[in-house]
């Protein structure tokens, strides 16, 4: 049995390339502007598969070991799809004491993700725990995409899963 995948799109067209050539005047190099390249590319397709690390890697004049070296890197960006809603829990020790470990019980609950990274059947949430979101004074922040929330109790989120569109 063999299975087939639809041909890979190019993201760098159109308004994209546009968009990557208004990055590429700000800085003094191509391999200068691979961060927001990359983020182009999320934006575009949710994440950063291979295809699209060659692509970023052909645009910008480097390779695509480069360009993978610094995807592995940074934890923000996704190598593989996630839900349309991306959960990151704060799990440090100050948001453990203020019940981090609950609050991602809630979500893992809530979202029907049920396990860490996994994303839930419905495809809109994908639920992990991160190091630090640099809201310690106001335990338990939540980051949902770009968005914060922060003094989240598990009791909040049911409220908060309801307001996102």
């Amino acid at each position: 049995m063999s299975t087939t995948h639809a041909p890979y799109e190019k993201v760098f067209v159109g308004k994209r390339m546009k968009d990557l050539d208004a990055i590429l005047l700000r800085y003094p190099t191509k391999q200068a502007a691979l961060l927001p390249a990359l983020w182009i590319v999320q934006e575009e397709r949710g994440w950063v598969g291979e295809e699209a690390m060659t692509e970023v890697a052909g645009a910008l004049d480097i390779t695509p070991a480069y360009v993978k070296g610094v995807v592995t890197f940074y934890t923000m960006y996704h190598q593989h799809p996630v839900g349309k809603y991306f959960v990151q829990i704060c799990t440090t020790s100050p948001c453990l004491c203020a019940g981090a470990d609950k609050v991602t019980e809630a979500f893992l609950k809530h979202t029907g993700c049920n396990e860490l990274g996994v994303t839930s059947p419905d495809g809109k949430y994908t639920v992990i725990e991160v190091e630090c979101l640099g809201a310690c004074g106001f335990a338990t922040p939540v980051q949902i995409n770009a968005d914060t929330i922060e003094n989240v109790s598990a009791d909040k989120v049911p409220q908060i899963l309801a307001g996102l569109k």
